[in-house]
């Protein structure tokens, strides 16, 4: 049972089948499985056998596939054992409206944003494990959060970090956020080896355990220019608050300076199970089966100033934090279709920003979204520049 809990939390997990999803299940099992949780709805997309799994063995009240054409499948495969089916947008949707108290939002993604405003805005906690909700919704989101009246904790090892280095009363007193960053495979590459390198490659964290996606955004250091973004919606700093370093060890996770001079730091294995556990037990802390730190083995700590020659991504997080607006949603959807570009092989790894800066300069005079409609045309415009950046760069 969690610390501090009488009655078991009901929880969807949106996005149960990707590594914060299954991660989040694992953290579930710890913390004392379906006596600590009631499993409302688990969300996947292709791997119908892993979702089926999973609900039966958390006792999901509804198991949702993203994919339409896999509904009947996992029908099928769950046949028999009282759980509901549903698929598709729809499927999402229903799952988010479940009377959940608390929602991982794991999703990958745009596809996170609609379900997760849905769970928001009728007042669930949100487990924050999606970029795009504030990358490209932003203050839209966090108003839909207020609204709702729900808590919104963050869960990439980074905010997750500086939520708990934050001193809520001191907040007249911050100075500076500090994200760290663990520069990926590519780290001390030279601009020519990165020009060269493969999926295989970009896909390889020395670290983190992820999927393709973040973890060919983490060697990009696009997943770092988003949570820059991310950090100026969830703690209300300025774009020059906000400080980016490199440390190969992912053992400080971030760090806030105080104007005292003082910097508080969250420290850790990176294991991405510890944010999780964290959000799921707050407002207290659980025991958790993850390494501890061995000091002594580990001896140093390291950093570095990031590249941004070599890592032009955090450059265009800056650009897009000083236009405001509505380039947070042109930033993200220009780097998906980017990123669709380089898994396809149409486009080298440093061509994705080349790309993304294009597009962000031919449409950077959207205004301010007024609502959530106005977040999906300026990413599916984005996407659509995008692709013509691309096939003029294949064509060349």
């Amino acid at each position: 049972m969690i610390m501090g809990t009488e009655v078991p939390r009901r929880l969807t997990v949106l996005g149960s089948t990707g590594s914060i999803g299954t991660n989040t299940l694992d953290v579930v099992r710890q913390l004392g499985g379906r006596s600590a949780f009631e499993i409302m709805a688990l969300t996947g997309n292709g791997n119908i056998e892993l979702l089926a799994e999973q609900a039966r063995k958390f006792g999901a009240r509804l198991a949702v596939t993203a994919d339409e054409n896999r509904y009947a499948d996992l029908k099928d495969v769950l046949s028999g054992s009282g759980i509901a089916v549903a698929a598709g947008v729809s499927g999402l949707e229903e799952a988010a409206e479940l009377d959940a108290d608390w929602v991982m939002a794991a999703i990958v993604g745009t596809a996170g944003l609609a379900p997760t405003l849905r769970a928001a805005r009728r007042g669930a906690n949100i487990a924050l494990a999606n970029k795009e909700c504030l990358v490209s919704a932003g203050e839209l989101f966090l108003d839909a959060v207020g609204t709702g009246g729900g808590q919104l904790i963050p869960v990439d090892s980074e905010h997750s970090a500086i939520f708990q280095c934050l001193d809520k009363s001191q907040r007249h007193a911050l100075e500076r956020i500090i994200l760290t960053a663990s520069g990926g495979p590519f780290r001390a590459y030279t601009r020519e080896q990165m020009a060269g390198v493969t999926l295989q490659a970009a896909r390889s964290h020395p670290n983190w355990a992820m999927g393709l996606k973040i973890s060919v955004g983490s060697a990009s250091m696009f997943n770092k220019a988003f949570e820059m973004i991310e950090a100026k919606h969830l703690f209300s700093v300025r774009p020059d608050q906000i400080e980016v370093v490199i440390h190969p060890q992912s053992v400080i996770h971030s760090m806030v300076g105080y104007v005292d001079g003082s910097v508080i730091a969250q420290l850790g294995t990176p294991d991405m199970r510890t944010a999780i556990g964290y959000a799921l037990s707050y407002p207290n802390r659980s025991a958790l089966d993850v390494e501890r730190l061995d000091f002594a083995r580990l001896a140093r700590l390291d950093f570095e100033a990031p590249d941004e020659a070599r890592f032009p991504a955090l450059r265009l997080a800056r650009t897009a934090l000083e236009r405001g607006g509505l380039q947070g949603a042109v930033l993200n959807g220009a780097e998906e279709a980017a990123f669709a570009a380089f898994v396809a092989e149409r486009i080298g790894f440093l061509d994705m920003a080349d790309v993304v800066e294009a597009v962000m300069d031919q449409l950077a005079d959207l205004g301010p979204a007024g609502e959530i409609a106005d977040v999906v045309q300026a990413d599916a415009e984005a996407r659509r520049c995008a692709r013509d950046v691309v096939s003029r760069m294949a064509a060349a």
